[in-house]
């Protein structure tokens, strides 16, 4: 059985349900957790599980911190998020439901206690040390939709609109 790739994340830019974009494009998002699920019923577990996870998160207010460089050598220029309970509760939440569902979350290091949720820099996009965001797009994603890795697709969408 294949390993389906998906992504919970929560957009910082506005986007719509079921949107398909280029990986080297991504609207700014802020990486809730990574993972991968043995079958494909499993995408549809999570967003149901999810949905009563998302919703009570949706219209938090969050403050962007430094800027810092991740990735090997820091070559990734990104905004962190500071601090924010209402994110980390979700981020704990995610986790544990994509545990609960055999999942493996791809970046065990930094999940739980080592969570640093930040956007990542794309060209002239980012945003700023001070600026205020509002959670209120967050989403379950396919990182290679129908096999196709070259782009990316929102599976279901949790927003405030």
């Amino acid at each position: 059985m294949p390993v389906r790739n998906l992504i919970f994340v929560a957009f910082v830019e506005p986007v719509t349900d079921e949107l398909v974009f280029p990986r080297t494009h991504w609207p700014l998002h802020i990486t809730l957790v990574r993972f991968d699920v043995d079958s494909d019923g499993a995408a549809g577990q999570l967003a149901a599980v999810a949905g009563p996870l998302a919703e009570p998160a949706l219209g938090a207010t969050l403050t962007v911190g430094e800027d810092a460089g991740f990735g090997r050598n820091g070559s990734v220029a990104v905004s962190l998020i500071q601090p924010q309970k209402d994110l980390q509760a979700l981020h704990e939440q995610l986790v544990a439901a994509v545990r609960s569902l055999a999942g493996k979350v791809l970046t065990p290091a930094h999940t739980l206690s080592g969570y640093r949720p930040h956007v990542s820099h794309h060209g002239d996009k980012r945003l700023n040390p001070g600026d205020a965001v509002v959670l209120d797009r967050i989403a379950l994603m396919d990182m290679a939709p129908d096999g196709d890795r070259t782009v990316r697709r929102i599976l279901k969408l949790w927003s405030r609109d």
